[in-house]
């Protein structure tokens, strides 16, 4: 090391000897020390304590400094490796980082570049487990009313686990055992630092299946794992994986570890089975106890509805017994009919006979003599009346005939002449004023008519067209007022001052240009109207 060491990082040299001491540049001495301090240390593995850290940069990557009581040194963990790691560092945590020392020529010091990062023994893990429990709990995502009750037969059970492992042979064999039922497997990794987000996916990807789609929703979630140490089911014990289970529209059993291992998915899960085994128990019942409870239930409804028709059975009797017979509530009915048929003959035998004197008693006094004196009585009166209507009618009409002739010498042929000329001679005048003022109406209306045929003119599209202009319009009629609004193959009618052209654009509206071939002999040009486009109305 000492013969390759550069002549600047030996001893000073005598004055005699400094114009023969090579020269460097910055970059270049910062370089030699870079090489030097890289290939003395290479990999290295240091515990200390995080300080400094204020999670990752804009760009991903963090920086902190790791130290103990005595001395401080910089490190760096790139943003390749910052996403793979287990657990993510914390202020204050003390963690065995391995790493690669080298230097920062930019600001002449060394840092630590970290490729593994692990807490400094379980005290640690545990520290940080209690430290993430308190924050969690503090959100209410461990509250016992937030747990939901497990479905009592779930026809389709959603299993998050390794697909390789025991524990799902385990699981499957306890289904077939208790009630065989259909379950959907998420395979995942239960161990390495992809588990966590693989576990919370799995979890979320089953909540997102719509009922009724091709892949059927689970009634259950799982979540098992076998035993191991607290480094083999920390990603368990991950942040995202217990928001993933607490977010959970379906319940969850979580079955990680053995009786004696927890972890935090256990606290927020619905259910928290000891094992994997037992988890599978308490997701579906027991097939032979189900058949036991309801041939038990049968049975209790069979004895059940006996005794409800022997009670009512019983009651229909009572009742029974206390009804009357029919025979006695026709009785005395039918006597009172057979009472009543006994007296009607001889009824209707007297009314007759009642009847019978009545008319004679009238018959008696009934006598033709009378009605003849009553007709001649009547004839005398009629007589009489007409006599005097007769002469009161002449006496009228000689009354109206004197009227109607003195009426008559005051009526004179030159009095209706004389009226009638009066009212020709009115009906003349009325007439002309009639017309005159007819005339000035239809004179003001043309003057105001012209007036606006003029603007009309001015402001139609058709005098634009007359100077040379055109509208585009599209196949539905709309005028297009953008070059973006035509694509290649559209096509176009174009309307010029002497009748419209159809036309396809040869290019769309993002070319440089547009043009346009004509593919049928264009309209006969319509014949203008009027100097201004409208016809006169006069």
């Amino acid at each position: 090391m000492s013969q390759s060491q550069p002549p600047l990082l030996s001893e000073p040299a005598a004055p005699a000897r400094r114009a023969n001491v090579a020269e460097f540049t910055v970059s270049e001495l910062s370089s030699a020390i870079k090489r030097t301090l890289e290939g003395g240390f290479g990999h290295v593995r240091l515990r200390g304590e995080i300080s400094g850290y204020r999670g990752p940069h804009g760009s991903g990557h963090c920086y902190f400094a790791l130290k103990d009581e005595g001395s401080k040194i910089e490190a760096v963990i790139w943003r390749g490796v910052f996403s793979a790691l287990r657990f993510k560092p914390e202020e204050g945590m003390e963690v065995i980082a391995t790493g690669k020392v080298t230097t920062y020529p930019g600001s002449s010091k060394y840092q630590v570049v970290i490729e593994s990062l692990e807490p400094a023994g379980a005290g640690a893990l545990m520290a940080l487990l209690d430290e993430r429990k308190r924050k969690l709990a503090a959100e209410g995502l461990f509250n016992a009313e937030r747990k939901r009750k497990l479905p009592f037969l779930p026809a389709i059970v959603g299993i998050i686990t390794s697909p390789t492992g025991a524990v799902i042979r385990d699981m499957l064999h306890g289904f077939d055992e208790r009630f065989p039922t259909r379950v959907i497997l998420w395979p995942v990794r239960v161990q390495g630092p992809t588990s966590a987000p693989e576990v919370a996916a799995a979890i979320r990807g089953f909540n997102a299946i719509q009922p009724g789609g091709p892949v059927p929703r689970p009634d259950l979630l799982i979540v098992a794992r076998g035993g191991g140490s607290l480094e083999d089911l920390w990603g368990f014990s991950e942040e995202e994986v217990v928001r993933a289970a607490a977010d959970s529209g379906i319940p969850l059993i979580s079955a990680v570890g053995h009786e004696t291992d927890w972890t935090l998915i256990d606290l927020v899960a619905d259910a928290r089975a000891p094992t994997p085994t037992k988890a599978a128990e308490w997701a579906v019942p027991k097939r032979s106890d189900l058949l036991l409870q309801i041939g038990d239930f049968g049975q209790r409804l069979t004895a059940g509805l006996k005794r409800t028709l022997e009670g009512e059975r019983v009651r229909l009797r009572a009742a029974a017994a206390g009804l009357p017979r029919p025979q006695d509530l026709l009785a005395l009915p039918r006597q009172r009919f057979d009472g009543v048929a006994g007296r009607l003959p001889r009824a209707l035998i007297g009314n007759t006979r009642a009847h019978a004197a009545r008319f004679n008693r009238v018959g008696a006094r009934l006598n033709p003599q009378i009605l003849r004196g009553k007709l001649h009585r009547a004839s005398d009166r009629l007589i009489a009346v007409a006599g005097f209507g007769a002469r009161a009618f002449a006496a009228r009409t000689e009354r109206q005939r004197a009227r109607l002739a003195r009426v008559a010498d005051r009526l004179h042929p030159r009095l209706v002449l004389a009226k009638k000329e009066r009212g020709t001679t009115r009906l003349q005048e009325l007439a002309e004023r009639s017309a005159a003022a007819v005339r000035r109406v239809v004179d003001m209306r043309r003057r105001r008519l012209l007036g606006q045929a003029q603007v009309l003119a001015t402001l139609s599209h058709h005098s634009a067209l007359e100077r040379g202009f055109a509208i585009v319009r599209n196949e539905a009629g709309h005028m297009l007022r953008a070059r973006a609004s035509v694509a290649a193959g559209d096509r176009l009618e174009i309307e010029l001052a002497d009748g419209r052209l159809p036309a396809i654009a040869a290019a769309g509206g993002g070319s440089g240009a547009a043009d346009s071939t004509v593919t049928q002999p264009a309209r006969a040009p319509r014949k203008p109207v009027g100097k201004s486009g409208q016809g006169s109305l006069f």
